[in-house]
């Protein structure tokens, strides 16, 4: 996996054309031509309606951009208890560890009367789909809690506990979710209580549109879930070999565990490090991409190389 301090990506000029709204293509006569997009650098992969921080990031360092939706969110199998968990029981504290945890909660609780609760979240984004909430007047809700960084497991290691003999812990999940937090946290002594109020399925894809994203040099994945519809989605797996960049270190273990090879996620997980990720990514590609063609045109790059074998010789 990759790991960098990176310089803003600089494409090559010409890459990107951008036209007036509605003039897609305009002649010096005044005709106006058809003009195809242009073919993308990323493929973004959130539900729909999810993509809009990162494309927007992306734009500012003229990156195109296809949105291509993997999953989308379901309910899950515990959805409908949640409210009555939540009415009838007192938790030391909520454990919620994305933004669709965050909005599917935030139904629960508003149904079961908005009872007081404390709440630690993971990751920036999560903690905003609460901001609403705690900018109203009702103060039951309080978000006192996130990890030094953005991991489940680094929750479940730092997670203040009461003094008492028992702190109760409601975690609602994904179905999809592993074990480390709530294996984590009972291993602590903590009593955790996990409903599956969501889980994840894969969306239907058109073929033209799949074709121009298994083209793309890279695939942005925030997910597991959206990594492994992306692999259901390639013919052939092996003969695909480009890049996948990861939102964080869970997504990007997954990718390694898929059998994928070239694999770039930040060691802090977020929106500007998962930029920054897609960045380098995309500055490998060029440089693989122009080395063909400085190796056969005499470059530096090419005295270089000859310059390493004399020295393997001698």
């Amino acid at each position: 996996m990759a790991f960098s301090s990176l310089a803003p990506f600089s494409p090559p000029s010409g890459t990107f054309r951008h036209h007036p709204a509605g003039r897609p293509g305009a002649a010096a006569s005044g005709s106006v031509v058809a003009c195809s997009p242009p073919p993308p650098d990323v493929v973004v992969t959130r539900e729909r309606g999810k993509n809009a921080e990162l494309i927007a990031a992306l734009e500012k360092h003229n990156i195109h951009s296809l949105e291509l939706p993997l999953v989308k969110h379901v309910e899950g199998p515990d959805a409908d208890r949640l409210s009555d968990v939540l009415r009838d029981d007192k938790f030391d504290w909520i454990i919620i560890t994305s933004p669709e945890a965050a909005a599917v909660f935030l139904q629960g609780w508003k149904a079961a009367g908005s009872p007081k609760v404390q709440v630690a979240v993971v990751g920036a984004g999560t903690a905003r789909v609460f901001d609403e909430v705690l900018q109203s007047e009702d103060r039951s809700l309080d978000v006192a809690f996130s990890p030094s960084k953005a991991m489940g497991k680094v929750l479940a290691s730092e997670l203040p506990k009461s003094s008492r003999n028992t702190c109760k812990v409601l975690y609602p999940a994904s179905a999809k979710a592993g074990h480390e937090i709530q294996d984590g946290l009972s291993e602590r002594g903590f009593d955790v209580t996990r409903l599956n109020t969501y889980t994840t399925v894969p969306v239907d894809v058109e073929p033209l549109t799949l074709n121009l994203a298994i083209s793309a040099p890279v695939v942005a994945v925030a997910s597991p879930s959206a990594l492994r519809a992306w692999l259901n989605l390639i013919p052939k797996v092996d003969n695909w070999n480009n890049s996948i960049a990861c939102i964080g270190e869970t997504t990007g273990s997954a990718a390694k565990k898929l059998g994928l090879k070239s694999i770039y996620c930040p060691t802090t997980p977020g929106l500007e490090g998962w930029v920054e990720s897609i960045l380098e990514a995309l500055r490998v590609h060029r440089q693989l991409k122009e080395a063909p063609k400085m190796l056969n045109t005499g470059s530096p790059v090419h005295r270089m190389t000859e310059l390493l074998d004399v020295g393997d010789r001698l």
